[in-house]
């Protein structure tokens, strides 16, 4: 392993850690992922059309396009950039880490339910709620609203902080951004409907792949912060059974890397999550995740983004360690 490189790796990751907790995703600095997206956009207009077997071989296409071309022009522009200046290359380095991050954004935005949801404002908790959602929000209850946020948060603690976290450690600026594409693209043709069923077939399962490993990682971080903050007193969490639920209920989610989490938060907390939603008015039935142990309320979101931040920090202190471990045992053979 390349010493250098890895303690590199380490130490821009948390130093882009501190600056997405400081500031977050600024709406007056343009983010790489919109940038993504419009590219995205504009090919999947041209490109999905034909036969069906015409609009997968497009898709693989653009698969390859988007996530090769950001991985390429990320580490050509930090190659530029380190040619020209060191410290250029540093900074810039350190924004587009940072860019990949979604804690203070996924905090902010589940906080942003709690408020006035813990003010029985349920009008302005179901708008919160549409912000990170694409159920309908209009009719729902406390405990509705409350589950959606649950969701949001644990399935998005891989897609925003734990996975681009693992592929920051692996590969830099580059592999994180590449991931992020990956993401960017399941989440714009990665559906099941007549008109990405067949386009968005090859993004999904790229998306499915990138997030297999990370996903079952973090249901286990999870665990593992709910274990410490039961036995520290701040959380009376159900840790006890908790892997072995979520191995039960994780392969009946829809999604073979959502339901680890899901399934891991609800055990941890004793509810009950998955079921029925509305899209556009329209039911989808999902299986449900754990056991109705405990009505769902607002102090469960508060819950969840506490076992949020200590799955991601032990996810980080472990991945860490690992490295030093690898970085100490090659050196030691040469």
């Amino acid at each position: 392993m390349n010493m250098p490189f890895a303690l590199s790796s380490i130490v821009l990751v948390m130093l882009a850690i501190a600056i997405d907790l400081v500031v977050g995703d600024p709406r007056s600095i343009p983010h790489p992922v919109v940038l993504i997206g419009r590219f995205i956009s504009s090919f999947e207009q041209l490109w999905n059309r034909g036969t069906a077997q015409q609009r997968r071989v497009s898709g693989f296409m653009l698969s390859i396009i988007v996530v090769g071309g950001v991985w390429g022009v990320s580490w050509l522009l930090l190659w530029v950039l380190t040619q020209l200046h060191p410290g250029l290359a540093l900074i810039v380095e350190l924004w587009l880490l940072s860019t990949t991050l979604a804690i203070k954004g996924l905090g902010d935005a589940a906080r942003a339910v709690v408020a006035p949801l813990t003010k029985g404002d349920l009008p302005t908790a179901r708008k919160a709620l549409g912000m990170i959602v694409g159920r309908d929000t209009q009719h729902l209850g406390e405990a509705e609203i409350t589950r959606g946020t649950v969701e949001t948060v644990a399935e998005n603690t891989v897609d925003g902080i734990t996975a681009p976290l693992f592929f920051a450690l692996i590969g830099g600026a580059p592999l994180a951004l590449a991931y992020k594409a990956v993401n960017t693209l399941d989440s714009m043709v990665g559906y099941k409907n007549e008109r990405y069923a067949d386009f968005g077939f090859a993004s999904a399962k790229l998306d499915d792949i990138a997030n297999w490993l990370p996903a079952r990682l973090t249901a286990l971080y999870l665990w593992l912060a709910g274990l410490l903050l039961s036995a520290s007193g701040i959380l009376k969490l159900r840790w006890r059974g908790a892997l072995r639920g979520t191995c039960q209920d994780a392969p009946r989610h829809p999604s073979p890397n959502a339901g680890w989490p899901e399934a891991m938060v609800a055990r941890l907390l004793g509810v009950q999550l998955g079921g029925t939603n509305f899209y556009q008015g329209v039911a989808s039935h999902r299986a449900t995740l754990g056991e109705p142990l405990e009505v769902l309320e607002v102090m469960h979101i508060s819950a969840t983004l506490r076992l949020m931040r200590g799955a991601w920090m032990l996810f980080l202190l472990l991945s860490v360690g690992v490295i030093a471990g690898l970085i100490f045992t090659f050196q030691g053979r040469l």
